[in-house]
């Protein structure tokens, strides 16, 4: 099973509190989480794309850098570990991220792929006079269908005259081509419509965990989406998303998690509120309501594993355990001293990763 980090391109993480560590994004910073990560024998890194911010007193994700241009530089200085760059595909054409895909492979070959992100935040987009209206949500995974194809198409043949309701090639061309003919493709869409797309498009979809330590909690989603790609012939694995707070004991553990809801920065949950109802399409599993749900949002709701170093170990390993899961993408409340603590106290006493912990001792 595969191990990943979520990688911190904004400010704070995926923390919306005022007593979470508060940095800004660099790419020192994110150099050093994916260097370290690779030195502990991760397997990929993830990137997300984020163009407006939730404000709020701690300005949670106004400030951001951009995914492709981090991940070349990323690239550069690593060897052996996976990066995903993501696409808004409201901002990018796909004939112009089918090259700089192409371009990012040239500097790690074999270890690009692309995440692909339809959007579910408008304020994002009206900003650049990008926004297509609300009717947008209706029509956002045939358009990526549509998208990945023309990618796809130039990656394998260099050339793409695909005709469609988005998107139209005219003898379209693209030389060089990525390693293999192609790089791997990542979704994250929660909903029905969004595993449909997944199960038909891409290599990969990641699935939120949810609640407070319970980890096989998302074994109906993973089990929507093996159903989904068996209906299609396809082999897709699902990558699910934990947050990890860990700590010498549970109780210690537990206590830093509690004062991070307890001061929860409630200006930007409330934005974040009013962005996630934008889409009144949305079903009850998609990824704007389930982010969006007050019990939880300080942490987005995803799913997150508090206790202690053995504590963390065990549950990965229940994950792990999971059909359908071909791996785990960790964010942590500190980023750097989460991905040491990871490696060195809570790998070594995984299961299912007891070969990747002696390769890195």
């Amino acid at each position: 099973m595969d191990i990943g980090v979520f990688i911190p391109i904004g400010n704070n993480g995926w923390l919306i509190s005022k007593s979470a560590p508060q940095y800004m994004p660099s790419f020192e910073l994110n150099k050093a989480v994916v260097q370290k990560a690779e030195e502990h024998g991760l397997d990929f890194a993830l990137s997300m794309i984020k163009l407006k911010g939730f404000g709020g007193e701690t300005e949670f994700w106004d400030h951001n850098l951009e995914s492709f241009t981090l991940m070349a530089g990323l690239a550069a200085v690593t060897e052996k570990i996976k990066l995903f760059a993501s696409t808004a595909i409201l901002t990018l054409p796909p004939a112009l991220v089918a090259r700089m895909a192409s371009t990012i492979d040239s500097i790690a070959p074999g270890r690009f792929g692309v995440n692909i992100v339809t959007g579910w935040a408008p304020n994002e987009y009206t900003q650049m006079g990008l926004w297509p209206g609300e009717e947008y949500f209706g029509y956002r995974y045939a358009q990526a269908t549509e998208y990945v194809t023309v990618m796809k198409q130039l990656w394998a043949d260099g050339v793409s005259n695909f005709k469609g309701e988005h998107y139209t090639m005219d003898e379209c061309v693209l030389s060089p081509s990525p390693t293999g003919g192609g790089v791997p493709i990542v979704a994250a869409g929660q909903s029905k419509s969004g595993m449909k797309f997944a199960s038909e498009m891409a290599d990969f979809n990641f699935i939120m965990g949810t609640g407070i330590n319970t980890p096989t909690a998302i074994s109906d989603s993973v089990a929507t989406l093996v159903d989904s790609a068996a209906a299609t012939g396809r082999d897709v694995g699902a990558l699910t998303l934990f947050m990890i707070i860990a700590d010498e004991t549970d109780e210690a553990a537990q206590a830093k998690w509690q004062d991070y809801h307890d001061n929860a920065d409630l200006a930007a949950l409330g934005y974040m509120a009013d962005q996630s109802a934008a889409d009144a399409t949305a079903d009850d599993v998609s990824t704007a309501r389930t982010i969006a749900l007050p019990e939880g949002a300080v942490n987005f709701n995803m799913g997150t594993l508090v206790g202690s170093y053995e504590t963390v170990a065990k549950m990965l390993d229940e994950v792990a355990e999971l059909d359908g899961i071909k791996g785990i993408m960790l964010t942590f409340d500190d980023f750097l001293q989460g991905i040491e603590n990871f490696g060195t106290r809570i790998q070594p006493l995984m299961k299912s990763r007891n070969t990747i912990a002696a390769e890195a001792a």
